[in-house]
């Protein structure tokens, strides 16, 4: 029961730290909508976060048996078989990396940043985009902390037996 319990946590907590990882990218993205000049001298680059389940954890695995059965048979039974690994709960990783999408092209021959026909590179960001993309995240950081809000309450609970 312990192990489930911390399992529940470490995975839970996993989700957290890649939402907050989306949440700041998301906040840099936003801020920087306008931002026609970087430090390298081109327009600001959207960010945005990849996740990835670690090749080799019990959850990619489990992932992967699920994907090929629902592949070759819809009436195939799960193969979950809990308790046969060792308890590693590092089920994911995470980066931030830049879109590479192309700039924005904005005319308005007045900017100081135009170029000759009046057009300026502006940032590869959607607002409306990035308000979906802070939403979902949020909304998933609060999925993961009633996560560990249920299973705390069970721990609580099954000591009260």
């Amino acid at each position: 029961m312990a192990e489930n319990v911390f399992a529940s946590f470490a995975i839970s907590g996993q989700g957290m730290s890649v939402q907050r990882m989306r949440l700041s990218a998301t906040a840099r993205n936003i801020a920087n909508v306008n931002t026609t000049k970087s430090t390298d001298g081109q327009p600001y680059k959207r960010e945005v976060v990849i996740a990835r389940a670690i090749p080799g954890s019990p959850f990619n695995e489990e992932l992967s048996s699920q994907i090929s059965l629902s592949t070759t048979s819809a009436d195939h039974a799960s193969t979950a078989n809990p308790g046969i690994n060792a308890p590693n709960y590092n089920v994911l990783k995470a980066a931030t990396t830049t879109d590479a999408s192309p700039p924005r092209l904005v005319y308005d021959p007045s900017h100081p940043d135009a170029d000759e026909n009046g057009y300026v590179s502006m940032p590869n960001i959607n607002i409306v985009t990035e308000m979906v993309e802070m939403i979902t995240a949020q909304r998933a950081f609060e999925a993961n902390t009633q996560v560990v809000d249920a299973a705390k309450n069970m721990a609580r609970d099954s000591l009260d037996i």
